[in-house]
């Protein structure tokens, strides 16, 4: 699977390269994760639960960083295993540039899924791997400038999701 974005970040490069290497913003960024520990010259251990249709599978893994060009870019590597769901295993390379937003950020994946995850067919997991990667950068977004992910109080998000996320993670209603 490959897969190419583009999001738009309201914070400098500097804080957002920042907040990529934080083990604590990168858990409460990852959507399912429970655990992410290590720093990012050693690389990252994480457990991650997630659902992926009719499967849900708690996945452990390592993640490495490489390629570190100070508040522009970086490599991400990582390899996880699920049991009897599977494996995945892939990479990306994040590139950070100033923009009037803050920073605009670019992404390229590949990644590799096997096991019961693989006989879930590429459209599923594409679609998975798709939503997982918005709510990263909506997540990120949301830690790093709350008001701007979270609007007015007095408006209502366009889905529970978000609301109850920031919720959570934040302990504000």
């Amino acid at each position: 699977m490959q897969m190419s974005d583009q999001k738009e970040i309201a914070a400098d490069p500097a804080t957002v390269y920042a907040a990529l290497l934080t083990p604590e913003v990168l858990q409460a960024c990852v959507p399912g994760a429970q655990d992410v520990t290590g720093t990012p010259e050693d690389g990252f251990e994480a457990t991650v639960t997630q659902k992926v249709g009719p499967v849900k599978a708690t996945f452990k893994g390592q993640v490495t960083l490489s390629d570190l060009v100070e508040n522009k870019r970086l490599t991400i590597s990582g390899e996880g295993k699920g049991g009897a769901a599977g494996f995945a295993k892939g990479g990306a390379i994040v590139t950070l540039e100033p923009s009037e937003a803050g920073t605009l950020l670019s992404y390229d994946v590949e990644a590799k899924v096997g096991g019961k995850l693989a006989q879930l067919g590429s459209r599923i997991i594409d679609g998975f791997a798709k939503k997982m990667a918005d709510q990263f950068f909506a997540n990120l977004q949301a830690h790093l400038a709350p008001e701007s992910a979270a609007g007015d109080e007095g408006d209502a998000p366009e889905n529970g999701e978000k609301k109850g996320w920031f919720s959570k993670v934040t302990g504000r209603s």
